[in-house]
């Protein structure tokens, strides 16, 4: 069983920047996908960033240009740098883990935008 552990969520202004970091409790060897997830009140959970084997990245539409995902050389992490919050980017944020046909979440942390 892996275990996600996030850390860096918070209260920002909007223009306002956070690095959110996920590290698994496990090292994986081999290939995975890691990435994160959000899910603002009322709304459906929706893809932000994920990245490939610390190589490959996809970013959701609202988030290009903004954001910023990268793995980590020594760990199984990854890490979210959001530059240009805005409201809209208010919601609890989920790392994502898909290794060997298994996925597996974090706890969330919530992120809130507001002046």
């Amino acid at each position: 069983q892996v275990q996600l552990v996030e850390s860096g969520g918070g209260l920002v202004q909007p223009g306002g920047s956070l690095n959110l970091s996920c590290i698994a409790s496990t090292n994986i060897p081999s290939m995975y996908t890691m990435g994160w997830y959000r899910q603002a009140p009322g709304k459906r959970r929706e893809l932000v960033a994920r990245i490939i084997s610390g190589a490959a990245t996809y970013y959701g539409e609202s988030v290009k240009g903004r954001f910023t995902i990268h793995g980590d050389d020594a760990k199984t992490a990854v890490h979210l740098q959001m530059n240009g919050l805005k409201l809209e980017d208010t919601g609890v944020y989920y790392c994502n883990l898909v290794y060997a046909g298994y996925e597996y979440w974090g706890q969330g942390t919530q992120v809130t935008v507001s002046s």
